[in-house]
């Protein structure tokens, strides 16, 4: 099929927000202990670190990350995980039923954010847990020397506040799985107080309210509504989640994903502008999709079961390995959050390591880049500058699960003081090419500079431990054709081009 489309700097959507290209650490799993950390391992840093992961994760280009959970904090103590590592508590995590060491805590995990240059997103625990406890951790936290749990951290050999600005107020609080689960009315006042004392603490925090799980909730909209209807004023940002897996094989389906989460992004900001219209107030609550990735749920289902019995340290749990298909589908997402870079105010990809990770690692061995790595780190890197939305024909295939949807999903950015114009596409059709005209006049002159795709035959294929660059990206074709761009897109690819005008 031959699309044409247009790409113009006029047709802007916002500014590229870096805070879209977030990441996500849980005590869940390997994520955390032999995932970012293992003193043992021939690479850890002094604080016992891995140093291959940190080079990793800078590499993946990740900007801001949420930690500690997750349902883990809805468990979660704080105050076991500060102070000399000697004396921390071994604990029972009833969310993942797994064994907490502590060895890693708050103080830990903000000095290795600062080594790899993340900002911190701290979660706060509201399941088990209330606004006494919140406000205690705001002080160890953020509060200057000269109060009691302020004093506590600098005991514990960190003199300065970590002035961490970003705070999720609890976890899924909608799910009944959650430890502490609550009614929409319940949590909603709850967040309400804790969010006034946190911006009585401090007025410019930036504080995240729980929104739904998913979609399929029955109070999905509801809970958003009584949520922010109690929160509006006190909050900037009301969470979202999502997962994706090719549901009975539907892989038509999950190959257009991205439709899903546009439009519960559409509807999460829908319900948002209805409470404002409703207090006559030109404030925006936008949307923090704190959680999203492809994740085979009902693999791990299967495996919860097996060791519902028996709980042990860091148990290998919801190790995903991602296939060419899943990379395609994760650069779709990427694509959507680009979209609506005027209403996300932020979005992590669940996880950073190991658990549903673009890095897998082996104790005491290798790390590698799972394929999904690759989209991820190439639109970090090359999403700069002003949002730009396509005018033109993309094409449409059908979906069971969604009905029509375009073919070709893509978003450009064009950064005027580099003069580099980024494009970001997928070809969303199984079987069928797309043969691509951009129209570009509007920029004058521009070169090509590089057009990588990720695309192959086998899309089943994996990268491992034996073979770590199985699936990486590789050269497009593409051309600049009279002022215009020509581009090839085989069926299931995703593509980063960039262009210049110097």
């Amino acid at each position: 099929m031959t699309f044409a489309s247009t790409i113009d700097p006029a047709f802007t959507v916002g500014p590229v927000n870096p805070l879209l290209f977030g990441t996500f650490v849980e005590h869940l799993g390997r994520c955390v202990y032999t995932g970012i950390y293992e003193p043992t391992h021939p690479t850890a840093d002094a604080d016992g670190f891995r140093g291959d992961v940190a080079d990793l994760v800078r590499e993946l280009g990740a900007t801001v990350v949420r930690y500690p959970g997750g349902n883990f904090v809805s468990n979660y103590r704080w105050e076991d995980g500060v102070g000399p590592r000697e004396s921390r508590p071994r604990v029972l995590d009833l969310a993942w039923r797994s064994i907490e060491t502590n060895q890693v805590g708050t103080d830990d995990f903000l000095a290795w954010c600062n080594r790899v240059d993340l900002q911190p997103m701290l979660a706060v625990n509201l399941g088990n847990r209330g606004l006494s406890e919140a406000v205690d951790y705001l002080e160890y936290v953020n509060g200057a020397a000269g109060t009691r749990y302020a004093d506590q951290r600098v005991r514990n050999g960190y003199a300065k506040p970590w002035d961490v600005r970003l705070w999720c107020l609890g976890n899924e609080m909608d799910g009944p799985w959650q430890i502490g689960h609550k009614t929409p009315l319940e949590y909603a006042r709850l967040a309400q107080e804790v969010a006034r004392a946190y911006k009585t603490f401090d007025p410019d925090l930036q504080l995240i309210a729980c929104g739904s799980s998913n979609t399929t909730m029955p109070t999905f909209g509801e809970w958003e509504r009584v949520v922010l209807e109690h929160c509006f004023d006190d909050v900037e940002l009301i969470s979202a989640h999502a997962y994706y897996e090719p549901a009975d094989g539907d892989e038509v389906s999950f190959l257009a994903a991205s439709t899903h989460m546009d439009r519960f992004i559409r509807g999460v900001v829908a319900t948002a502008d209805h409470v404002a219209a409703k207090r006559h107030s030109q404030k925006r609550i936008n949307v923090s999709f704190d959680e999203w990735n492809v994740w085979f749920a009902a693999r791990h289902a299967a495996q919860n079961e097996v060791q519902r019995d028996e709980a042990s340290e860091a148990p290998a749990l919801i190790q995903d390995v991602y296939t060419a298909l899943d990379a395609v589908v994760v650069g779709s997402l990427l694509i959507t959050l680009l979209r609506n870079t005027d209403r996300v105010g932020v979005a992590c990809q669940a996880q950073l390591v190991n658990a549903i990770a673009p890095i897998l690692t082996v104790e005491g061995g290798a790390a590698w880049r799972q394929t999904i790595f690759h989209p991820f780190a190439l639109t970090a890197k090359h999403a700069r500058g002003t949002v730009l939305m396509l005018a033109g024909d993309h094409g449409r295939i059908d979906t069971p699960a969604y009905g029509p949807v375009e073919q070709v999903w893509a978003v450009a950015t064009h950064d005027a003081e580099s003069g580099e114009l980024a494009i970001f596409a997928a070809n969303r059709s199984l079987t069928e090419p797309a043969f691509w005209a951009l129209r570009l006049g509007s920029f004058g002159e521009l070169r090509l500079v590089e057009h990588l795709v990720l695309a192959e035959d086998d899309r089943n294929a994996v990268n491992s431990e034996d073979d770590p660059d199985r699936v990486v990206p590789h050269p497009g074709r593409s051309a600049i054709v009279g002022g215009d761009l020509d581009v090839t897109l085989p069926p299931a690819s995703w593509h980063c081009i960039r262009l210049s005008s110097r």
